[in-house]
């Protein structure tokens, strides 16, 4: 949609378009809305009109000019699509973008209605019943996210890594921001020898937390941003749902913000996850602690560099101290 800012009407057309494709329906796009705009996406609000009824959508496009590194959209949407085929509370998804509907690369979705901001339904009286919700809704999403496994994805094409895959991946972003950080390098060599090099390989979301959540009233309503999702360790999803920084501030609820660690392994199980090792988990918290720290680099790396010079990105480099003090609790305590 980028492209198309000169001529909005027209952009409005060709998504009309894309969606009459796909839905065999009378379509008009009223209004496209920017929503946010970062370096792996923009999204959009649209306002359409199918057959006459108002129809709320979500449109996430890849920013233009952006090297084609990471998943494509068209694997995304496919990805989204097979998680709520099993059971997994998605937005379903409703057109692929081709190179010819000339849009860019994107795809769009069904709006969901509910709460993204983690900070508010964590603490706001509101979504106390929400909150209540969360163990269980969260604990079968991830059940089920692990249940599908890697053979019912082979066609995606998804990477695949172990956890000492994941960890070696980690510190060679590490090296290229010039890491100099004791108690990062602690940690590296720490993990070495706790993490395994195999085990049984899941579909893991890669970025399961109290951030990529919508929240309605009665819960978790979808699970969003899969394109960090991979071939993994089960246990990554669940030691990055409880790293301390996706807790915004709720210390007190070690998972997410929302949960105690033992009620939401047992939940997990109960929901058909495989058993939770309750000493190795803590090793992929502190994993998620670590992994959260060097991006935290890598953002202020990005903005020194002038490669993508934002003040957002400065602040969040300043965070590398929080994960530092959170590694060397764990490290000393065994859990945070």
């Amino acid at each position: 949609m980028e492209q198309d800012r000169t001529d909005p009407g027209a952009a409005r057309a060709r998504l009309a378009r894309v969606l009459e494709r796909a839905v065999s329906d009378h379509v008009d796009v009223e209004a496209v809305i920017p929503l946010s705009g970062g370096a792996n996406s923009l999204t959009y609000a649209v306002d359409a009109v199918r057959e006459g009824q108002p129809w709320r959508l979500i449109l996430q496009v890849t920013p233009p000019g952006q090297a084609a590194d990471g998943m494509s959209r068209a694997v995304q949407a496919a990805l989204q699509t097979r998680a709520g085929n099993a059971g997994v509370r998605v937005a379903e998804v409703v057109a692929v973008l081709t190179p010819q509907d000339g849009l860019g690369e994107g795809f769009v979705m069904a709006f969901v209605e509910g709460e993204t901001l983690a900070p508010r339904w964590l603490r706001d009286d509101a979504y106390a019943e929400a909150r209540a919700a969360m163990l269980a809704d969260c604990a079968e999403s991830l059940a089920r996210i692990h249940a599908i496994g890697a053979q019912a994805v082979a066609d995606l094409r998804l990477p695949v890594l172990t956890p000492q895959a994941q960890l070696r991946a980690l510190r060679e972003t590490y090296d290229r921001c010039d890491g100099a950080v004791p108690v990062f390098e602690l940690a590296f060599a720490v993990l070495a020898g706790q993490l395994p090099d195999d085990g049984d390989l899941a579909l893991v979301h890669g970025d399961f937390r109290s951030g990529n959540f919508i929240v309605g009233d009665t819960g978790l309503a979808a699970v969003v941003d899969w394109e960090l999702a991979h071939i993994g360790h089960p246990l990554l999803d669940i030691g990055w749902l409880s790293t301390n920084t996706w807790r915004f501030g709720q210390a007190q609820m070690p998972v997410g913000g929302f949960a105690e660690r033992e009620a939401f392994y047992a939940a997990y199980e109960a929901a058909g996850g495989r058993p939770v090792d309750r000493s190795l988990v803590l090793a992929f918290e502190m994993l998620g602690s670590l992994r959260w720290g060097v991006m935290c680099m890598q953002m202020g790396a990005a903005h020194l560099s002038g490669e993508m010079a934002s003040v957002e990105r400065a602040a969040i480099a300043r965070r590398v101290s929080e994960t530092e003090a959170d590694i060397l609790y764990m490290l000393k305590h065994g859990a945070l």
